[in-house]
């Protein structure tokens, strides 16, 4: 059991401890002790998730700004409002430490789109949702305006 652990790299035992060596490596430019197919693969891996962080918080900011336009309900607006303020101001964090990611806001909105759509039509389905965006798809307009306003 023993000897099947040992033959584990690093990488497979211990992933912190891997990326603090890869990133000592890398300080120093020891750039032939580098495990290059795990950095790429850890480096694909963060770049998806910073995706995958925008789609997401997109959508549920879509989601409570459609649910704050035309659900009547009076009881609930400061909560969805919270909640696109929040998800507004997690979105900005994210664009302003990596500007190109803009690009991906513009890509996956029909898609954050979509999801948005679907969720609150089940949780709503009483009320008569747009099919479409009814206003600016612009990420500085998404990111301030209150369209209830």
């Amino acid at each position: 059991m023993t000897q099947a652990i040992t033959k584990l790299s690093l990488y497979d035992r211990d992933q912190h401890l891997w990326l603090e060596e890869a990133i000592a490596k890398l300080r120093v430019k020891d750039f032939q002790g580098l495990d290059l197919v795990h950095l790429i693969e850890e480096l694909e891996i963060v770049a998806g998730r910073d995706r995958a962080e925008i789609e997401s918080r997109l959508g549920v900011l879509l989601a409570h700004l459609l649910k704050r336009l035309y659900v009547q309900s009076e009881y609930d607006y400061r909560g969805w409002e919270i909640t696109i303020r929040e998800q507004r101001r997690h979105l900005k964090i994210a664009l302003q430490q990596s500007p190109s990611l803009k690009r991906f806001f513009v890509e996956s909105f029909d898609r954050a789109w979509q999801d948005a759509l679907i969720e609150v039509r089940e949780d709503y389905p009483q009320v008569a949702f747009p099919d479409q965006w009814q206003f600016s798809r612009d990420v500085d307009i998404l990111l301030t305006q209150k369209f209830w306003e």
